[in-house]
């Protein structure tokens, strides 16, 4: 399809004439086999979502539209441009062949960039046009849960506030950029939906389980929503926040209170203490006192519990969400089992599945939180990660009492050795997050 794509020979007598006399310069022409139809489905929603053809863009925000017979143009903060072509009828669309044409400003005249972008808003206009003609049918959709726009506004707000700080600041050796954008695009996320979550309710806190370099934590803390995260290892970056945060960063090991409970769960007959604060933050190995700290996941009841990428966490941030009885927001990752070992996780019977490693692993883990009786609602989100996949709890399907939560484990294959691997994680290891 590319190769049918032609340049019109620079000094090209203009194909358009406005009624004021302004010209349009033609730039590229491409045969094309789809529908008027469908060229106006796809102009539409290139008009909508202009990022489609420019990184640099988030979207549009349609300041004035109305039908094309109108004569009268309704005030706007933006006064719209209407071309009224020489010879034309803006309702009448010929099929056969698309063009580009550029009206150019007098400050920015033609030139190499302008041609490359249009070039590709004609492949991108093909390409989708035929996509749709060939019967495409989109597989992924987002912003299912919250608007594009109230997400992309935060996010906005959130890169200009922190964003220049974060990536001078940082001391990890991973890629600062990919993290500090990442991280700002989940905390708007997050924001938002708390926002309409807990719109008449006082917010109940948050915990980031497996929260890596921390970053997370810091954000929303700064952004005055109460709560606290944990990692088998800290992390260097943690010592460049500010104190209320490293007071709200702790090194724990998660033994979640249902293995400790259970003796047969232990690979090498550790055996734990009682109690917890309320936070379950406080316990240590009995048999050994130089051990880090250990959280057996029983928090605060009602706190939004954050599972962002959390590898060995996964499977058991539903489990953990039944405890507390709380809301979560998970993000697969790397594909782990509930003892902690890496696998590939089945395909479930009835769920649609792309086949893919990821895709079987999240498919696995949303089965796991639906058995536990919750409401799985899925965002793919707005991140620069192929791991993407957004899973939320936040409603009920059952009662928490319906639910056994070590028939669950087992059927899943059991947690044998979580504790010896969850140790491991205390070590200098590298880690994904």
């Amino acid at each position: 399809m590319a190769s049918s794509l032609q340049p019109y020979p620079t000094g090209s007598a203009p194909s358009f004439e406005e009624a004021s006399g302004r010209t349009w310069t033609p730039l590229f022409q491409q045969q094309c086999s789809f529908s008027p139809e469908i060229f106006r489905q796809v102009m539409l929603h290139l008009i909508r979502n202009p990022n489609i053809n420019s990184s640099y863009l988030f979207r549009a925000d349609i300041s004035f539209d109305s039908p094309t017979t109108d004569d009268v143009l309704p005030p706007a903060k933006i006064p719209p441009r209407l071309a009224n072509i020489n010879g034309y009828d803006l309702k009448t669309i010929i099929a056969g062949s698309c063009s580009v044409h550029f009206s150019f400003f007098e400050s920015e005249p033609r030139s190499t960039k302008l041609e490359r972008t249009a070039q590709n808003l004609l492949a991108v206009i093909c390409k989708h046009g035929k996509g749709i003609a060939d019967g495409y049918v989109k597989k992924v959709n987002h912003d299912i849960i919250i608007p594009q726009a109230i997400v992309q506004n935060t996010y906005s707000r959130l890169k200009a506030k922190y964003a220049r700080a974060l990536l001078s600041s940082w001391v990890e050796c991973t890629d600062p950029s990919k993290h500090v954008y990442e991280d700002l695009s989940i905390a708007a996320f997050l924001i938002e939906l708390w926002a309409e979550m807990y719109k008449d309710t006082k917010f109940p806190g948050f915990v980031d389980i497996g929260c890596g370099n921390g970053l997370l934590v810091h954000i929303l803390l700064e952004e005055g929503y109460n709560g606290w995260g944990f990692d088998a290892r800290k992390r260097k970056s943690w010592a460049t926040y500010n104190s209320m945060t490293q007071e709200n960063l702790k090194e724990l090991v998660l033994i979640p209170s249902i293995l400790q409970k259970s003796s047969s769960s232990a690979c090498r007959g550790m055996t734990y203490g009682n109690g917890s604060n309320g936070e379950g933050t406080n316990q240590k190995l009995s048999q050994q006192p130089s051990t880090p700290a250990i959280t057996s996941g029983e928090f605060r009841t009602g706190a939004f519990i954050i599972s962002n990428h959390a590898d060995e966490l996964t499977p058991w941030t539903p489990i953990l969400a039944n405890t507390s009885k709380s809301p979560f927001m998970m993000i697969p990752c790397c594909s782990h089992d509930f003892s902690g070992a890496k696998f590939r996780a089945p395909p479930v019977k009835g769920l649609r599945s792309s086949g893919s490693a990821y895709a079987s692993f999240v498919t696995w883990v949303s089965q796991i939180a639906e058995d536990c009786g919750w409401v799985v609602e899925k965002e793919m989100l707005r991140i620069p990660s192929t791991r993407n996949t957004a899973l939320i709890g936040r409603h009920r399907a059952n009662s928490y009492e319906e639910i056994d939560l070590n028939q669950l484990v087992i059927a899943n294959g059991g947690a044998g050795c979580w504790e010896e691997n969850a140790f491991r994680l205390t070590s200098n290891a590298t880690r994904s997050h």
